[in-house]
């Protein structure tokens, strides 16, 4: 497995620019991404990444066995869709989130940035922020306590933070359970191939410079490698 996941690794960096993904070019809209990936998509495997956790057409969540949380207990109820690759890792490659806009300002008058600027100016961003190849479902404390933070091999020392879900933290670092690994992996290489701030034409031509792993927050070299093929 290791093998493979490294092969493709190595063949994604040679890929001609026209071979690159294009990514989401068609829904700007969050909101519909979430209901199409509950209602088309999962609805017949209800089951979160990370924890295997099964959820109903409600969002309902039934907590594994031993399940247990310190933090955003009563987010643990529902699920929630989590962007693998987290909005802010891909966001500050648009100048919205980092800089802002002039178009950014709230009723008060004052400026503002971020997520919400992003949001509402770049259509680019929209489109990335709804891909559903970076959505998945998760308990909703499992997904508040990930939160942006970046994908890495913790090792044995450190416990799991929920219980009997492997998902363990450490400060700004997570390590997820071996069940979540490959479709991490995937999904990360996908997001990775995306132009970091593409045109719709230059998207489609397969144009522009693709975000790097590390600026997504998956390590790269052994590590990132070490991660899918576990």
């Amino acid at each position: 497995m290791k093998r493979i996941v490294w092969l493709l690794w190595a063949l994604l960096l040679v890929l001609p620019a026209q071979g690159r993904a294009a990514g989401n070019m068609q829904n700007e809209s969050f909101a519909k991404a979430k209901r199409l990936l509950e209602q088309e998509v999962y609805y017949d495997h209800r089951q979160t990444l990370y924890c295997g956790a099964f959820f109903d057409a409600h969002k309902q969540v039934e907590l594994p066995q031993g399940f247990t949380t310190d933090k955003h207990q009563k987010r643990s109820a529902r699920v929630e869709w989590e962007h693998v690759v987290p909005a802010e890792n891909f966001g500050r490659a648009f100048s919205e989130w980092r800089e802002g806009h002039a178009l950014c300002v709230d009723r008060k008058g004052k400026t503002f940035r971020g997520r919400a600027c992003a949001e509402k100016v770049n259509a680019d961003y929209r489109r990335m922020q709804a891909d559903m190849y970076n959505l998945y479902p998760a308990i909703g404390s499992v997904n508040a306590v990930r939160s942006n933070k970046n994908f890495q091999m913790l090792g044995p020392g450190v416990p799991s933070a929920f219980g009997s879900c492997p998902m363990k933290v450490s400060g700004n670092k997570v390590e997820p359970p071996e069940r979540a690994r490959g479709q991490i992996a995937r999904s990360s290489l996908y997001m990775a191939d995306i132009p970091s701030e593409p045109s719709a034409t230059a998207a489609h031509a397969g144009l522009g410079a693709p975000i790097s792993c590390g600026r997504l927050g998956v390590p790269s070299g052994k590590s990132h490698r070490t991660l899918a093929g576990q």
